[in-house]
């Protein structure tokens, strides 16, 4: 499903407009991205948490040259799901 389906699918279900149901969710992804950039952390009781990770340098090899390289350092954002959305997918 990408973002324009599930868009779809929530005006369906919850009779409202497309353009309100892609404002809030613009808005909701807005938030996400501004709380992560901040280091906050976004739970979802029952869902699941958004949040960053630090990960550090490491080795890695040029697949071209064969070169040992060094990867640096760096944030990456991460989700972990919540135990009732473990239990809906199982």
């Amino acid at each position: 499903m990408n973002k324009n389906e599930l868009i779809t699918n929530i005006a369906e279900k919850s009779g409202v407009t497309k353009r309100d149901v892609e404002s809030v969710i613009n808005g909701l992804i807005d938030e996400i991205t501004d709380a992560l950039q901040k280091g906050d952390k976004v739970q979802f009781v029952g869902f699941g948490t958004f949040e960053t990770r630090e990960r550090a340098s490491r080795a890695g090899r040029n697949p071209q040259t064969g070169e040992t390289i060094t990867i640096p350092a760096s944030t990456v954002p991460a989700f972990r799901p919540g135990n009732k959305l473990k239990e809906a997918v199982k």
